[in-house]
């Protein structure tokens, strides 16, 4: 992998990113002489090797001279979602030890909240531009740096993740630095690179916040390439096919989420935008209903290719649109000398054909930050790692996800999969989005509740959605109540937050 000073080097005039929202492009050589001069700041805070520090910012060009100047202080970055709570922000700033908030002026009344409920501490704070109430000011401080001085080369910083917490608090996962002799190594998942095709010509479109792994890692990616990132402030359908048609983009990524909205533009709409420039839709982070693939793949065409991986960076499965036509629903078979196993409860291979949770053998060991029992889950007795996720291998060792074992419905002593409901559900229709949960049944222990977002302009018939999975599900798989909703909780990232569903219907 290059460097970005590198790059900068070689084309300095050349685009590193644009921010459509905010009419901003940055060039790689504005990019690298600011990462330098964030880089001489932060070691002049004293921060030393190894330190970190949080960012709390909405999608800007300073986001990637933080990480970049960050990298090369030899430090961990923090992103943190925009959205959490000032005891969720609080939480993340002491686990991961950060030692200074970075903080954006379009969070205003968050970063007041923080001060208010002390959940910021005694650490420095500053914010974006001339700063915020109670906030130094980010641009007076870079203007103060000595860029004379000399500064000594330092290990690689890393990103330091946390898990977008679906399930409850997030998890860290903090990566050792990459000592200054091993900077141009390949890293252990090319897979972007050799399967994706990364490279100068690259130009990759990120509708998604730059807090959440996948986008924020395709953006560096795409910047080690000396390629051009196009950086939505949100994700809106019309607004990035715009951008696909405007900047000529080759390169994005989504999750399925996008794909069911950009599916329910008018045609008219969707005929508007001039797609031929893209070659690589890279998808992932949730189960994609088979009939939402098989619509992108026709309007787009063979262009699709899903992967299933996780932050923990244990494995990595892909498949591309024609296998996938081939195999429908699966997430494909491991690269990189990985190996897929499914085990039971009790750590035992099941067959071919049977749920279980996967394993991945092979792939780097990882330890989630001040989290010991939560690693050593994460371990069979044979060594290998699991994301948390159920699923199966067909014949030809194909992966194919059920659900997370949070996720289990168990109703009468049966383990229902809610991903396999809603995929039957998601197939009507007149169903936009569907998500299944269990609820307390004084009978059966748990029932299959169904939350449904009507397709634009539909009333959905209970009795017609019954007699659809009467069809299509057994007995015990099938809903016994209904709720139909506007739009169902997600992450930024697009994954349904099923925990705030289920904590509808837990006693008080």
């Amino acid at each position: 992998m290059a460097l970005l000073a590198q790059w900068a080097a070689k084309f300095p005039d050349k685009p590193a990113a644009h921010f459509p929202a905010l009419d901003r492009t940055v060039s790689y050589g504005d990019l690298d002489a600011r990462a330098e001069r964030v880089a001489r700041w932060l070691t002049g805070l004293g921060l030393q090797v190894d330190d970190a520090i949080a960012l709390l910012l909405d999608n800007r060009p300073e986001y990637l001279e933080l990480a970049e100047g960050a990298r090369r202080a030899g430090l961990h970055w923090v992103p943190m979602s925009v959205h959490l709570r000032p005891h969720e922000v609080a939480y993340v700033l002491g686990d991961s030890g950060a030692k200074l908030l970075v903080a954006s002026p379009a969070l205003a009344d968050l970063a007041a909240k923080l001060l208010a409920e002390g959940a910021v501490g005694d650490r420095p704070r500053v914010a974006l531009g001339e700063g915020l109430p109670g906030y130094d000011s980010y641009e007076a401080a870079l203007a103060g740096v000595d860029m004379a001085a000399p500064r000594e080369p330092r290990p690689l910083g890393q990103v330091f993740l946390y898990s977008s917490g679906t399930t409850g608090l997030p998890k860290g996962i903090r990566r050792p630095l990459i000592p200054w002799e091993r900077r141009d190594a390949p890293m252990w998942d090319m897979t972007w690179k050799t399967l994706y095709g990364f490279d100068e010509s690259v130009v990759y479109l990120s509708p998604a916040p730059l807090y959440h792994a996948a986008p924020h890692g395709y953006v560096q990616r795409t910047l080690s390439e000396g390629g051009t990132a196009v950086v939505l402030p949100k994700f809106d359908p019309e607004a990035a096919l715009a951008a696909i048609a405007r900047y000529r983009i080759t390169h994005s990524q989504w999750v399925p989420t996008m794909f069911v909205r950009l599916l329910a533009l008018p045609e008219a709409v969707r005929g508007r935008y001039d797609l031929s420039s893209h070659r690589c839709a890279i998808h992932a982070a949730a189960p994609c209903p088979v009939p939402v693939k098989r619509a992108m793949i026709e309007w787009w065409g063979p262009i699709i290719k899903e992967y299933y991986a996780g932050s923990e960076g244990v494995g990595t499965t892909v498949i591309d649109s024609e296998t996938w036509l081939a195999k429908p629903g699966s997430v494909g078979r491991p690269v990189n000398g990985v190996a897929v196993h499914i085990l039971d409860d009790d750590g035992n291979e099941v067959p071919q054909g049977q749920v279980g949770r996967i394993f991945f053998e092979g792939g780097p060991r990882f330890a989630y930050h001040n989290a010991g029992e939560k690693t050593a889950a994460s371990y069979s007795p044979q060594g290998w790692a699991t994301l948390g996720d159920l699923g199966w291998l067909d014949a030809d060792g194909f992966l194919f996800l059920s659900d997370r074992r949070a996720d289990l419905i168990l109703s009468g002593g049966v383990n229902l999969y809610p991903a396999e409901i809603e995929a039957v559900l998601a197939g009507h229709p007149d169903i936009a989005e569907v998500a299944v949960v269990g609820v307390p049944d004084a009978e059966m222990g748990e029932r299959v509740h169904a939350v449904i977002v009507p397709r634009a302009g539909v009333e959905p018939e209970i009795a017609g959605l019954e007699a659809w999975c009467r069809e299509r599900l057994a007995g015990p798989k099938r809903p016994r109540s209904w709720e139909f909703v506007a739009e169902l909780p997600r992450s930024e990232a697009g994954k349904l937050l099923r925990r705030l569903l289920k904590e509808r219907y837990l006693p008080a």
